[in-house]
């Protein structure tokens, strides 16, 4: 510091700048070079075909297919997970009896805190395997009890019906633990008062959820909108560990068709980069769009 602030903070900020610069910023600007070409990813030969591939996926049915279930996905993946991490999270915080504050948790909310967060400590594979054999036709869990009680199960994953709706499933089980402790933790920091004053104006706990511990915790919601619709937008691990797409590519979501098209038999490098910049704007636009959408006035109290 004698020296003055500059060198330091060049010592201390290039190095970490330059190697995201190198591993992350510049795989970008290679795919972007690289959807403008025909390569196959094994050979040295790349030729440049200008917009064709992105001519050509803006006439891909199957590309299509992927990004209308990606779409249905980006419905239904946030709003399903914020509503049950707020109701979980206000049970937890809110739904013991009235205390002197005006609201107190339930008995033994650490424990569920922790039974609804351990989701969140397996990892994406183990979740994806565990639930492919939950839903496993013969011998699952959701078959075997279903039979229990006389009625026929589904083939689940193996049915163009029900196998969209599977995934869907998993895909909110395994988000949702952490929202709510998410959701709980701000809820937690709401100061007292404010819930006794308006459980004195004769509030009910939904009018209390909606009217005041929403608002307050508006932020954290938005951000929770951000981060479920960029997931909602991916979902790659778990399709295509649980149904790669299918059966009839049903399941099909844009990573996998993606991943499909480079590492398949065709291995299309330069198609899949295409589809790749796609994706990359589309998620852009949509972590854009949804801050815009959800910006609203912040509510301060002290």
């Amino acid at each position: 510091m004698r020296h003055g602030k500059y060198p330091l903070i060049v010592t201390f900020l290039v190095p970490p700048v330059l190697l995201y610069v190198i591993f992350v910023v510049s795989p970008y600007l290679q795919a972007f070079q690289i959807s403008t070409t025909d390569w196959l990813g094994y050979s040295a030969d790349a030729n440049s075909v200008g917009l064709a591939n992105f001519k050509t996926l803006w006439n891909d049915d199957y590309v299509w297919n992927a990004l209308k279930n990606n779409a249905i996905l980006l419905a239904l993946v946030p709003v399903l997970t914020i509503v049950l991490g707020l109701f979980f999270a206000t049970m937890l915080n809110m739904g013991g009896r009235k205390g002197r504050a005006g609201v107190s948790g339930v008995r033994g909310s650490a424990l569920y805190r922790t039974v609804y967060f351990f989701p969140q400590v397996l990892s994406v594979v183990i979740i994806a395997l565990l639930w492919k054999e939950v839903y496993h036709p013969n011998s699952g869990l959701l078959t075997s009890a279903l039979n229990s009680v006389g009625l026929s199960a589904p083939t689940w994953l193996g049915d163009p019906k029900t196998a969209f709706w599977c995934v869907l499933a998993v895909m909110i089980w395994s988000n949702v633990g952490f929202y709510v402790v998410l959701f709980g933790a701000a809820m937690s920091a709401i100061p007292k008062e404010i819930y006794e004053a308006v459980m004195l104006d004769g509030a009910s706990r939904l009018t209390t959820l909606r009217k005041v511990t929403i608002p307050l915790l508006w932020d954290t919601v938005q951000v929770a909108w951000v981060y479920l619709a960029i997931f909602a937008l991916d979902g790659f691990i778990l399709v295509q560990l649980m149904t790669n797409g299918g059966p009839n590519f049903s399941t099909d979501v844009i990573g996998v068709r993606m991943y499909d098209t480079a590492f398949g038999s065709e291995t299309k490098f330069g198609y899949a980069s295409a589809i790749g910049v796609v994706m990359f704007f589309l998620t852009l636009t949509v972590a854009v769009l949804a801050l815009r959408a959800s910006k609203r006035d912040r509510i301060e109290y002290s």
